[in-house]
């Protein structure tokens, strides 16, 4: 490195206005003139040996001018071939791998004699995702229209003196226990916990999600029989104001459907029960506070035993009461049922 050289570095790194990129190559340069070795220049700056192998080459190559300027890449869908870029999207869209389910950017990149970067271009701009796939279930259930326009109904147009409450178990929530104590999550570095576990019994959650205000009534179980039911339906009578009428919004299990059910409903006639249609779990909102429970209190947790865990989800209750945040539904039965109609004609069409 001759001083001339040198001084546009040491400019560069000292300029407010440089890119943070260039100022790290530039580091990497001086440093390497220095004479220190190409590991302790990267662990000193925080990057990888091959990122100070790859510029200290440019700067051999080019000097400081090899550092101001990125490295090629690989052809981009723009300078391609319309011919190759259709290509690439119609293999994407019907054909698979011989030994795979689904194309990757480098087995569809050695496919084609492109890069697999050109590839992932290609694929961003037309909005393929060979790696994902969402699942889904269509409803068969005789009375799907009468049951969806209900539900819908009551979100979105609630009767008056009365609640709507999204009543659900959330079944065998398990109490699991790490086998070794986890790292605690630092600076460049995230918790750690062991992937395996030890079980420590399990519980089932019954919970009643009030639509309007985003409180739950909640209790747990060893069991989710219809007797269990019972005691939380007597529960949400004891809880909630006795003059309101309850909509109770459910799936199709059949405890709710025991004959000691529906003669406990036939004396407490402010109880109107509601079905969701069958495989259409989604309708219920609870399902949505279960997902929010699982996610922020249970799946990462450590429970010793069934107490500790359901003393967890009984604080977790508390807390979500204290401040509840409703979920909002904002789709019309019709348009639930434009989208079920579209997505059953392209099942349809694909079979």
């Amino acid at each position: 490195m001759i001083p001339e050289q040198k001084r546009t570095l040491e400019t560069w790194v000292r300029a407010r206005a440089t890119p943070q990129k260039i100022v790290l190559r530039s580091r990497i340069c001086l440093l390497a003139h220095e004479g220190q070795p190409n590991q302790q220049i990267a662990q000193q700056l925080k990057t990888s040996r091959p990122t100070v192998l790859l510029w200290r080459e440019r700067f051999h190559q080019a000097g400081p001018e090899g550092l101001a300027e990125d490295a090629p890449h690989g052809a981009s869908p723009q300078r391609l071939e319309e011919t190759q870029v259709k290509a690439v999207v119609e293999a994407t869209l019907h054909t698979t791998p011989p030994d795979a389910t689904h194309w990757t950017t480098r087995t569809m990149a050695r496919r084609m004699g492109l890069s697999h970067m050109t590839v992932a271009r290609i694929w961003d701009a037309h909005g393929l995702q060979p790696h994902r796939v969402k699942t889904f279930k269509l409803s068969r259930d005789k009375q799907f229209v009468e049951k969806l326009s209900d539900v819908v109904g009551l979100y979105l147009n609630p009767p008056d003196r009365a609640l709507v409450l999204c009543v659900d178990e959330k079944s065998q929530v398990q109490a699991l226990d790490r086998t070794q104590p986890g790292l605690p999550m630092k600076k460049g570095r995230c918790g750690t916990m062991t992937h395996d576990y030890t079980r420590h019994g399990t519980t089932c959650l019954f919970a009643a999600l009030d639509v309007l205000a985003g409180t739950v009534i909640g209790s747990c179980y060893p069991r989710h029989r219809h007797e269990e039911f019972l005691k939380f339906l007597r529960q949400i009578d004891r809880q909630t104001p006795s003059d309101l009428d309850l909509h109770l919004i459910l799936d199709n299990y059949g405890t709710h459907k025991h004959p000691a059910v529906a003669h406990w409903l036939k004396t407490h006639p402010r109880f109107v029960l509601h079905f969701t249609p069958t495989s259409s779990s989604w309708l219920n909102l609870v399902e949505r506070w279960f997902g929010e429970i699982t996610r922020k209190r249970i799946r990462r947790g450590v429970f010793k035993s069934v107490p500790e865990l359901i003393g967890a989800i009984e604080d977790y209750v508390r807390l979500n009461n204290q401040n509840p945040k409703p979920f909002v539904w904002t789709k019309r039965a019709d348009e639930i049922l434009e989208k079920v109609g579209r997505c059953k004609a392209a099942t349809v069409t694909q079979h």
